[in-house]
């Protein structure tokens, strides 16, 4: 399943089968409250890939994933230990090159899963597939409508950040979670509506420990259930890529 563990030829005989896919996980260094790990949105998206490449089997398109692109535009978790941003410029001429490459040595699609949700990270990743064949590439979302409506009440309220939602998702992908999750108070904070009235950082919508949501409600059971969801994005947005190639 993961492209990095694959020898040349065994590469090379999956690429002999027709319109193989290339997930790319495209993740983010960045403060996920006092209980998660800075590669939270990495995590997320291998584990949403590494669920979707069975999914599309089920669908008899074949799919590897590619090596995480861990690091994003996080310019809102500024002035917290362990932020790391690349200029939004940087980010899309790097993702393009990979997608470039990766249509080069024979894959028949790329998609590039994101779970981070800053928009000006979004809109970073969107623009990399921008100026490449119809159908070549895709990003899967949950920041897009479509894909955001399926998921929790607390992804859709947008108090999502290291939150109910966020911390399920890690505890049902085997990631670290420190047990003081359980005794962080929920906030109603809405990135979305801070967005909104143009506020920039973590900081200036007042989250002083970079996380909004209830994290002590998490569950992996939850979470579970949302990497279904994530998942059957990642397959839906190959599958309908690949027709519009055809097409």
């Amino acid at each position: 399943m993961k492209l990095a563990d694959l020898t040349t030829v065994e590469t090379a005989a999956l690429l002999a089968r027709p319109a193989t896919a290339a997930l790319v996980p495209v993740g983010s260094v960045e403060p996920h409250g006092p209980h998660l790990m800075l590669a939270t949105d990495t995590l997320i998206g291998e584990h949403a890939s590494l669920l979707a490449v069975a999914q599309l089997a089920e669908r008899g398109i074949d799919a590897v994933i590619a090596p995480s692109v861990p690091y994003g535009v996080t310019d809102f978790a500024a002035g917290f230990a362990g932020a790391v941003s690349l200029p939004a410029a940087v980010l899309t001429a790097y993702l393009h090159a990979v997608c470039t490459g990766l249509l080069s040595a024979g894959f028949g699609h790329v998609c590039l899963v994101s779970n981070h949700l800053e928009p000006e990270h979004d809109a970073a990743v969107r623009a990399a597939i921008a100026t490449l064949e119809v159908g070549a590439a895709s990003v899967a979302s949950p920041l897009t409508r479509r894909w955001g409506r399926t998921l929790s009440e607390e992804y859709k309220r947008g108090n999502c950040h290291a939150g109910r939602y966020e911390t399920s998702l890690v505890l049902a992908a085997g990631g670290r979670v420190l047990g003081l999750r359980a005794k962080l108070d929920p906030i109603a904070t809405s990135l979305a509506e801070g967005i909104g009235s143009g506020k920039k950082t973590f900081a200036a919508m007042g989250l002083t420990h970079a996380y909004t949501g209830a994290p002590a409600d998490a569950s992996a059971h939850e979470g579970a259930a949302l990497f279904g969801k994530l998942a059957e994005m990642i397959a839906v947005e190959v599958e309908e890529g690949l027709a519009k190639k055809r097409g």
